[in-house]
């Protein structure tokens, strides 16, 4: 069966259009409901969101299909994506429902899934939710005497404030420890803040000010650049930036540089190997991550193991192979002793215990390697084209990998959610590296009809 609903990240599109409206998040509410109705206990689920506008409408949708089902539903608010992960675990709830659409503007929005211990859906489970959706089958509604009931959870952004507080080591504060943390004016505008400044930190705030509307615009891990300046001005230590939903981060040196996902799981790999305590022997990343973080595992003896794009997979791969670090180079970093999704206050705390044990500022302790040159570019397909398949673009892409082997390589992957190619290659010669990746995309442009710029 071709999936029309699920992408890499649960469902997403555009607010009141399909597959994003009223109802079709109630059928999607029923059909999940149908695979995790098991037994006769009272079933659960919890359901959170971001700040959009449109999770007004989602939610209530979300909780009739839900009820509909004789599904108990705890309302957890504008809450972080691994909040609800967190929340579903600790609740002993049946499912967990997240209402974002990540890092998209506001006129987007999303449905991720969570099971009964706190992870994201396998593909089958997802398949066989989208199967029925499709089919419209009602016959096992609840009783009317069996339906379910919807509560709102008071104390949320508490639960989850003292849980992420306590994966700092023990007797470990943030005293004299200046952060600018940019919220993206999401789902973390209330409970990031509240974290560091509970741990000792001086926090500057920015990005938390959501007005339905305001989600990622030139803020947060999309836009970093407010943040990098407020570092420099205040003349803090160490700037957080996150996504709308905090399942991802970004982080400022004191100069106002950037690391990416790839310097940060570098460095807390590297800082639980030589504590004793990474899984796996080394960490798991996506086919996107920088070369020179795999040479620079290498130098310590780890390896690093590469899945497809999704922080999903990364995840599977981890929990299947048994490693505890984990993540993507957007910034996504999942770190299984601790959670079983993405979390960027997490991870950041994890990046704060590094400088504090060293005692040295981040620009020293964070930049572990230096990256090869790397370029990506997205090129928007015609509909019903497979740019792919095409003969001149087979023979291009085969010339470029041989022009990059032994020096770098190439990536050619089709996006999950959207008609787009991306194209990324790295390697030693900056040039041949924007060389390769300008040509495949103009030569994909040309042949398959571009339609428009793609997103990021």
């Amino acid at each position: 069966m071709t999936r029309k609903l699920f992408g890499t990240d649960g469902i997403r599109g555009t607010a009141n259009k399909a597959p994003m409206t009223a109802d079709i998040a109630l059928k999607v509410a029923v059909a999940a409901a149908r695979q995790f109705r098991r037994g006769s206990h009272r079933h659960v689920v919890v359901i959170g969101k971001d700040t959009r506008l449109s999770g007004y409408m989602l939610e209530p949708a979300l909780t009739a299909g839900f009820i509909s089902m004789g599904m108990d539903c705890v309302l957890a608010g504008p809450i972080p994506t691994p909040a609800v992960a967190m929340l579903t675990r600790s609740l002993r709830a049946d499912l967990g429902v997240m209402i974002s659409a990540s890092h998209n503007p506001y006129e987007d929005n999303g449905i991720k899934l969570f099971g009964p211990d706190g992870q994201k859906l396998s593909d089958e489970i997802e398949a066989a939710i989208e199967a029925s959706v499709a089919s419209g089958n009602s016959d096992d509604l609840a009783p009317s005497d069996q339906l379910g009931r919807a509560r709102r959870l008071e104390d949320n952004g508490g639960r989850y404030i003292e849980w992420v507080k306590n994966t700092l080591p023990r007797g470990m504060r943030l005293d004299g420890i200046r952060i600018v943390v940019d919220c993206a004016h999401g789902a973390a505008y209330k409970v990031a803040p509240s974290v560091l400044y509970e741990l000792g930190a001086e926090v500057i705030p920015l990005g938390v000010s959501p007005d339905g509307f305001n989600i990622n615009r030139d803020s947060g891990a999309m836009a970093p650049s407010a943040m990098q300046r407020a570092v420099v001005e205040h003349k803090a230590h160490l700037g957080i930036a996150l996504d709308g939903d905090a399942d991802r981060l970004l982080v400022a040196d004191e100069t106002g540089a950037l690391l990416d996902g790839d310097q940060l799981m570098g460095l807390i790999a590297s800082r639980a190997h030589f504590a004793g305590t990474l899984k796996g022997g080394g960490l798991v990343a996506t086919v996107m991550s920088n070369l020179g973080l795999e040479r620079y595992l290498d130098g310590l003896g780890l390896r690093l193991a590469r899945t497809a794009v999704g922080d999903r997979y990364v995840f599977e791969h981890m929990r299947e192979h048994g490693f505890n670090v984990g993540g993507e180079q957007s910034g996504h970093i999942i770190l299984t002793d601790h959670s079983t999704t993405g979390d960027g206050l997490l991870a950041a705390l994890q990046v704060l215990a590094a400088m504090i044990e060293r005692n040295a500022p981040l620009s020293t302790v964070g930049r572990i390697f230096t990256p090869l040159p790397q370029r990506l570019k997205s090129v928007r397909f015609a509909a019903g084209s497979e740019p792919l398949k095409m003969p001149k673009i087979v023979d291009a892409i085969r010339e470029a990998e041989a022009q990059l082997n032994g020096t770098g390589r190439l990536l050619m992957r089709k996006s999950g959610t959207e008609p787009v190619i991306r194209v990324m290659a790295e390697g030693e010669d900056e040039a041949l590296v924007m060389a390769v990746v300008d040509g495949l995309a103009g030569l994909i442009a040309e042949a398959a009809g571009s339609t428009g710029p793609a997103r990021h």
